[in-house]
């Protein structure tokens, strides 16, 4: 009962959260359905069930969503992702990032159930347009990982669909590269991933500069680029791309898309040059500039000086 009495009390809360200016309305799906996400009966993956709302209000549908996957699911198969003793003390959004804060009870949980409440965490709420990132503070305090640095904003794409074996999963951090303001120069971005360790981390970088930049930079590769294939041999990584790589828009300098992919892998101790094709093809000027016909180095003279 003191549950659901709590669990109430959020759900008013977050009618508030943007405080009192203007409602932003949501885009919601045409009938209106969302995915809860919960853990399955023994907490080594993740279940979801449809939720039906006719809220086309931000604000209150980020309540109704929280009282959701806060609340004990109705299939006895499933579980909520957080704790019983995990509460939810205050809830804001800032742009297009959604800040969790819980007390210090969510640290309590075990390191493979807290990446599936994440997980859960992130593939709900990002469901709401105008979200994109789940950043979590435990007692006003940002959430750390097991070495004491600060997890930071996650995104639903940060986690694979079907979640089968925490055990084949591992939580590491990359140095990305994306563009500054003036699009003329590329800035590192560190973030921390949690990936399936059958990823390779040469593939996982170049998925992650599709998802974009966490902190504002600039896109470097288009959205919709699909990845035909990336391989690693004699530590050169060889990275095979659909044509939008070559005709999707970017408004960057010529060099940037390909010293973001360049410079971004050769972060990784397994990589010295990179190889970049085009549907299998290296027989490819990008913008009838940059040849990509032999593997590229790294170029420190892309990088914005500090």
């Amino acid at each position: 009962m003191k549950r659901l009495l709590y669990l109430t009390a959020v759900f008013l809360m977050c009618a508030g959260i943007c405080g009192c200016g203007q409602k932003e309305k949501n885009q919601t799906p045409e009938d209106g359905t969302y995915r809860i996400y919960y853990l399955n009966s023994t907490r080594t993956k993740l279940a979801s069930v449809e939720y039906k709302t006719e809220t086309t209000d931000q604000e209150t549908l980020i309540g109704e969503l929280a009282g959701q996957i806060l609340a004990a699911p109705d299939n006895p198969d499933y579980q909520a992702a957080l704790g019983e003793k995990v509460i939810l003390l205050d809830i804001r959004k800032e742009e297009n990032v959604l800040y969790l804060n819980f007390n210090k009870d969510y640290t309590a949980m075990k390191p493979t159930r807290e990446i599936l409440c994440r997980a859960a965490l992130a593939k709900t709420f990002t469901q709401v347009a105008g979200i994109d990132y789940i950043s979590i503070n435990c007692d006003g305090q940002p959430l750390l990982d097991q070495q004491g640095n600060p997890v930071g904003a996650f995104s639903a794409s940060d986690f694979v669909e079907s979640i089968s074996d925490v055990n084949s999963f591992e939580r590491v951090e990359l140095k990305l590269y994306f563009a500054n303001e003036k699009k003329d120069l590329l800035v590192p971005e560190t973030r921390e991933v949690i990936h399936n360790v059958n990823t390779s981390l040469e593939r996982l970088v170049v998925e992650q500069l599709i998802a974009g930049s966490q902190t504002g930079a600039s896109p470097v590769l288009p959205k919709d680029t699909r990845i035909l294939n990336v391989s690693l041999t004699d530590n050169i990584c060889y990275v095979n791309l659909d044509s939008t790589f070559l005709n999707g828009e970017v408004e960057a300098a010529d060099y940037i898309p390909v010293y973001a992919l360049v410079n971004s892998l050769t972060e990784l101790q397994t990589v010295n040059k990179v190889q970049i094709t085009v549907n299998g093809s290296a027989n490819v000027a990008y913008r009838n500039v940059i040849s990509l016909a032999a593997p590229l180095e790294r170029e420190e003279k892309y990088v914005e000086s500090k």
